[in-house]
């Protein structure tokens, strides 16, 4: 575990507007995209992420293009879309010889770690205007220094419990001040800092303090989702903690505060610790859309964005906000200018794609091509194909269905195919989605 520096009162260094900002990246795990006070539940209480939805820009059209942990979370790391760093699913396939213990599993898992060796991360970019690092929370790719980070928690594979985070997954859960204090150090020493919080909340073990479960136990609720539910509320708890901190410093005009959800879920109300179809894993809405936020109270106003934006547009806008080039072969946009002016952002369309859990050919994102999905304006498009799948098959319960089209005006839960009454819309999309990136192998379920 990191080991944690002496708190420093870092209120007489508080940055200039005129300074690069500070960056603090919250990334919640498994998280539906309408459990938010803000977002218009009626029971889970989030009033950290409330406040910070209020004062920032926010998108509640927000989605990643991939709901799985690893690839969404090396997306938000990288900039690039899951075909392009390589990093699809979040394991090997257990069917190797020798299964899940076998050497050859812990090569592969090792081969697919060195991928990220061959991107450059968010860290890595920020360095040349001095920010330090820390990464605390899930991180898979191996231990923190691979991404990049100066600082972290997670020691990574081959190390015990280096699956997805290993000492990593202790932050919220048991408190914040590993990321204070390094704030604090940080701060005092004049650097501008990048704090990377990926806690493992809401996610499994859903395990709440008791004091926030006897909130949701009297509502009629599913033990299953009143457990959801709290570790929500939970986070949003940690959250607060950290906000707090840099109003409390007075860094807080000063940082960028950029929030998303790694993907969605939908707890099973039969089972603790399950999901149920189309959440997680899926591209429906309930897999891939999460509210996006960027606050930075110095440059940022207010406001709450009607546009489409995706998980693929964070690394060029937090390098736009820390006035560093947008590397030209990054896909997603430097939404920087049009946040702090207010402008209209000139994008009417985003993607996504999805992949099995486990990952077949480790060198080929095709081979285990599940689905791709496009959405323009408010039509959206999912689209599967024949992708190799050894693992969760009833979690792609849709894999032999044909186009699904939906209207997310008046559909956002996705109840009503029109793909049968709109055939020129559907074949308009798929268009879109070849110009996005033609398949070589793969072909469309139909």
């Amino acid at each position: 575990m990191l080991a944690e520096p002496e708190t420093e009162n870092s209120s007489a260094n508080t940055s200039s507007a005129n300074n690069p900002p500070n960056i603090l990246m919250i990334l919640s795990d498994d998280h539906a995209w309408n459990d938010y006070s803000f977002m218009g539940h009626e029971i889970v209480k989030t009033p950290s992420l409330d406040k910070l939805a209020s004062q920032g820009a926010t998108f509640k059209r927000g989605y990643v293009p991939t709901s799985l942990c690893r690839p969404s979370l090396a997306t938000v790391a990288t900039g690039l879309y899951a075909y392009q760093h390589g990093i699809t699913g979040n394991d090997p396939a257990r069917t190797l010889p020798g299964g899940k213990k076998g050497e050859l599993y812990a090569q592969q898992r090792a081969e697919i770690i060195a991928k990220i060796d061959k991107v450059e991360t968010i860290a890595n970019l920020l360095k040349p205007k001095g920010y330090v690092s820390l990464q605390t929370g899930k991180w898979w790719e191996g231990s923190f220094s691979r991404g990049g980070f100066d600082q972290g928690m997670t020691r990574g594979f081959p190390d015990k419990g280096g699956r997805h985070g290993d000492d990593g997954l202790k932050i919220g859960r048991q408190g914040v001040s590993i990321i204070t204090n390094f704030m604090d150090k940080t701060a005092q020493q004049g650097k501008p800092f990048f704090v990377w919080y990926a806690p493992f909340m809401p996610h499994t073990p859903h395990t709440p303090p008791s004091r926030i479960l006897e909130k949701y136990s009297d509502k009629g609720l599913a033990p299953s989702i009143a457990k959801y539910y709290a570790m929500i509320e939970w986070f949003d708890e940690t959250n607060g903690q950290l906000l707090d901190h840099l109003e409390k410093t007075g860094l807080k005009d000063n940082t960028l505060i950029v929030y998303v959800s790694d993907n969605g879920w939908v707890t099973n109300p039969k089972q603790t610790d399950r999901f149920l179809p189309k959440s997680k894993q899926s591209p429906n809405e309930s897999g891939v859309r999460t509210p996006i936020m960027y606050s930075l109270p110095s440059k940022i106003p207010a406001q709450m964005r009607p546009e489409l934006t995706s998980s693929i547009d964070i690394v060029p806008t937090v390098l736009g906000a820390a006035g560093i080039d947008v590397p030209a072969h990054l896909p997603g946009k430097n939404l920087f200018p049009e946040l702090t002016q207010q402008t209209p952002i000139e994008r009417d369309t985003i993607f996504g794609e999805g992949f099995a859990h486990d990952m077949d050919d480790i060198n080929n994102p095709e081979s285990s091509l599940l689905y791709r999905w496009v959405i323009k304006d408010n039509w959206k498009l999912i689209v599967s194909y024949d992708g190799k799948n050894v693992s969760y098959q009833k979690y792609h319960d849709a894999l032999t269905q044909g186009p699904r089209l939906f209207n997310l005006a008046n559909d956002e839960y996705e109840k009503v195919n029109l793909a049968k009454q709109y055939p020129e819309m559907v074949e308009k999309l798929k268009q879109e989605l070849v110009d996005w990136y033609p398949l070589k192998q793969r072909k469309m379920v139909n």
